[in-house]
């Protein structure tokens, strides 16, 4: 069922998103090679306690999944696009990390992704331009997603606006996972696909909240489900991915993301 949120509703939900965005922002800007996919994760963990917020992801078991995630964030890394399950791993310079986080706080829900390369700060010649290019179509395809989130248009127009930009820069696209409802529950109808066709599905109204996210891998559109922690999801082809998320509100003079990072 699609919920549709007051003003009052979505002013509520502004915390959580912008809690949300901390997290990643904060993150993003500490992680370095050496750094431990388990630290990351208990530094989020310890993060989500001292806000009081509740994680969307320790008891998270849904029938994509093999049991309970048990973790606070999603850590994927090069050849996983999404539900990286954290593990004993440390990060080397040159990996290509994605982020994935949400929690509920004061029992509202925001969720939202990212994407880095580890060590370019430091090092700017660890990103190709091969990569460069995949994860600002990511970002960029994220972007055209969130300016179809108007009032009046229509679900597949944002589909068909993100699907649209990827393949013109080159890049296949999965469906099989997307975009959906967030309001008091992570994840809530509607499903919105990283394509589509134009004006297609449910008129889109003030009030609706959703998560866009789209995620691309360098060279296909096939994945798979890594057997050994039945969560995290792979390319086929053992090619990179990209992943970029907002929470965004439709609002009568538009789009409001609820995630943004500060400036």
């Amino acid at each position: 069922m699609i919920e549709l949120r007051s003003n009052k509703e979505i002013e509520k939900m502004k915390p959580a998103g912008k809690f949300v965005a901390e997290v990643l922002q904060t993150i993003s800007a500490n992680v370095k090679p050496g750094m431990n996919l388990l630290d990351i994760d208990d530094q989020v963990r310890k993060m989500i306690f001292k806000k009081g917020a509740t994680s969307c992801y320790v008891d998270y078991a849904p029938s994509f999944g093999e049991g309970p995630f048990a973790h606070y964030i999603c850590t994927s890394v090069n050849d996983a696009v999404l539900h990286g399950k954290p593990y004993d791993y440390d990060l080397v310079a040159g990996d290509l990390l994605s982020l994935d986080f949400a929690c509920s706080l004061n029992g509202w829900v925001a969720d939202s992704a990212t994407s880095l390369v580890v060590g370019s700060n430091a090092d700017s010649h660890l990103v190709s331009a091969e990569v460069s290019h995949l994860m600002k179509t990511t970002e960029d395809a994220l972007k055209t997603g969130i300016d179809k989130a108007r009032a009046g248009l229509r679900i597949g127009d944002i589909s068909a606006a993100i699907g649209d930009y990827c393949r013109g820069n080159g890049f296949l696209v999965n469906t099989e996972f997307g975009g959906h409802g967030v309001g008091r529950v992570m994840h809530g109808d509607p499903h919105i696909p990283n394509d589509g066709k134009a004006d297609r599905g449910i008129r889109i109204q003030p009030g609706l909240v959703i998560a866009i996210e789209p995620w691309l891998l360098m060279s296909t559109d096939e994945i798979y489900i890594d057997d050994v922690d039945g969560w995290t999801i792979r390319s086929a082809d053992g090619s990179v991915g990209a992943h970029y998320e907002h929470t965004v509100a439709v609002t009568e003079s538009g789009p409001v993301i609820l995630t943004a990072w500060e400036k």
